[in-house]
């Protein structure tokens, strides 16, 4: 069964899944960056004091992720996105119409919380929870509702900013996503919870991936290219400085790296449901590996490029990679929680990369010193998960 029987045969629950991965772009560093300037302005912050404010914010947004992220694993899904949703609604008023600073930074916590994190959980525990054999197809279906909002969003919005302003222009955004979320929450085929709500002053049952060995030495691998591309993103003018190329490049091969996640999420899943997860695990940040060695030694704009669209083909295949990861080590059932777990630990440490990178370039260190740290980190994050691999492939 391909990618065309997948779609005609499931496309309510993959309609839901994919929603809930596009309206992830509201709690987005790349949307919320679009709106930076004005809402800085709007809560009287300086560029500084908002950088700060939206690192702390992150982290907060990580931890609630952390406690509250499980709950789908007994909360019939219709009711999390309508509680997720509502609490979405109420961020967005609170940044939009916030009377001083302190309502608005609590507003924009919200829509960090639910955007980034608790929408982007919703979409990937639907897709991996209730497809078995064609999950890795179905992750990579639903993974195109970021991608979607990362290369369209953008340009649209800039350009819509020419008539109106940006509390408009966001409340436009919601009124176009509620066309879409209204008539799914009212009769979209939603799936039941696994699973039963722990009784009062019980412990929660289920696994506990902070506590096991095995976790630890998969998160670095998984974790690696997220937080190395955050960096990128966010010292974007220092990094085309180092390596001999301009600004107006890497908005070219941004462009390149948006278009390089489509192979990466289709082809990725494809393979993952033929090949399964833990060969792939292997391989697929291989393209990342071979984009850095080539920004290290050659540099310039094939440097820029390299990075952008090596990058690309393995954010998109990570997904897939990644979740049908947690499937096979502790199961579908469970998936709510240990997704959870992993959403948490990569939104904290996302929000601590640009510090940590910060201060290692204002101690003196150059761009390619930071790559061949980063190549380091791969290969490290990479040697750590293989016994980790080969015991999931051998339980196979």
């Amino acid at each position: 069964m391909g990618y065309r029987t997948l779609l005609r045969d499931h496309r309510g629950l993959l309609g839901i899944a994919f929603l809930a991965m596009f309206s992830s772009s509201l709690g987005q560093s790349f949307f919320i960056g679009l709106f930076q300037a004005p809402i800085s302005a709007h809560l009287g912050l300086s560029a500084g004091q908002f950088g700060t404010a939206y690192a702390v914010v992150t982290l907060v947004a990580g931890f609630a992720v952390l406690h509250l992220g499980p709950s789908i694993d007994w909360v019939a899904p219709r009711r999390f996105a309508l509680v997720v949703i509502a609490a979405l609604l109420a961020g967005i008023l609170l940044l939009t119409a916030a009377p001083w600073w302190g309502v608005g930074l609590l507003g924009l916590g919200l829509v960090r919380f639910c955007g980034q994190g608790m929408m982007t959980h919703l979409g990937n525990t639907l897709a991996g929870r209730e497809f078995v054999s064609l999950r890795g197809r179905a992750l990579g279906l639903v993974g195109m509702g970021i991608m979607l909002g990362e290369s369209a969003l953008p340009p649209l919005m800039a350009a819509l900013l020419m008539w109106l302003s940006w509390r408009e222009l966001w409340w436009l955004f919601v009124i176009f996503l509620a066309l879409f979320w209204v008539p799914l929450l009212l009769l979209g085929p939603w799936p039941k919870a696994p699973g039963k709500r722990p009784a009062r002053g019980q412990r929660r049952g289920g696994p506990r991936p902070f506590r096991e060995a095995r976790f630890w030495k998969l998160l670095p691998l998984l974790m690696i290219l997220p937080v190395t591309m955050t960096g990128l993103f966010i010292y974007q003018a220092r990094m085309t400085q180092d390596l001999g190329s301009s600004l107006g490049v890497y908005a070219l091969a941004l462009t390149g790296m948006g278009l390089a996640k489509l192979p990466g999420a289709l082809l990725g899943g494809r393979w993952v449901d033929r090949l399964g997860p833990v060969r792939l695990a292997r391989v697929y940040l291989l393209p990342y590996a071979l984009a850095l060695l080539v920004a290290i030694f050659v540099g310039g704009d094939l440097g820029v490029w390299s990075l952008m669209v090596g990058g690309g083909l393995a954010m998109g295949a990570q997904e897939p990679i990644a979740t049908s990861l947690l499937v096979r080590s502790w199961g579908a059932e469970h998936l709510g929680s240990v997704r959870a777990t992993l959403s948490a630990a990569m939104v904290l440490s996302t929000g601590l990369a640009p510090a940590v990178l910060g201060v290692t370039l204002d101690l003196g260190a150059s761009f390619n010193g930071i790559l061949a740290g980063m190549l380091a980190l791969l290969v490290a994050g990479w040697m750590l998960a293989q016994g980790v691999l080969r015991e999931l492939k051998t339980a196979s």
